[in-house]
């Protein structure tokens, strides 16, 4: 509130000595302590009580609500863009006659070294690593 550098405390610490004196300034700074205490819990008992008059909680919980929601939208928003484009990009892969990467048979356990005539080896059964999706 007030913008009091060390120079310039050091000033009114100088000038109430000076004014005041050495056995009146214990004095006198115990009563401004007293009195700004007063002070400052007659404020905070005047805004509290003025807070609670118009329903400061319940306006502050009703902008925290808004907020939420606000957020909330904007989350669906983002959501449904990215579920646009995923929509697009897999058309114009359809489109195009394109598929997917192909699907890979990936077995858990040890390879199968009897694999059906015909068929490919696959990683696994060649003795790889299979792929990670």
């Amino acid at each position: 509130m007030f913008d009091v550098a060390l120079p310039e405390f050091f000033l009114a610490a100088v000038v109430a000595l000076l004014v005041l004196g050495p056995e009146r300034l214990p004095n006198a700074l115990r009563t401004l302590g007293l009195w700004v205490g007063r002070l400052r819990r007659s404020y905070y008992n005047v805004k509290t009580e003025i807070e609670r008059e118009i329903g400061m909680d319940e306006v502050r919980r009703q902008l925290h609500n808004e907020q939420v929601m606000a957020d909330v939208k904007r989350v669906e928003r983002e959501v449904q863009a990215m579920g646009g484009e995923v929509a697009d990009s897999a058309e114009s892969l359809l489109d195009h006659g394109e598929s997917g990467p192909p699907a890979r048979a990936v077995t858990g356990g040890k390879p199968d070294d009897k694999a059906a005539p015909g068929t490919p080896p696959t990683a696994a059964s060649a003795g790889g690593t299979a792929p990670s999706p």
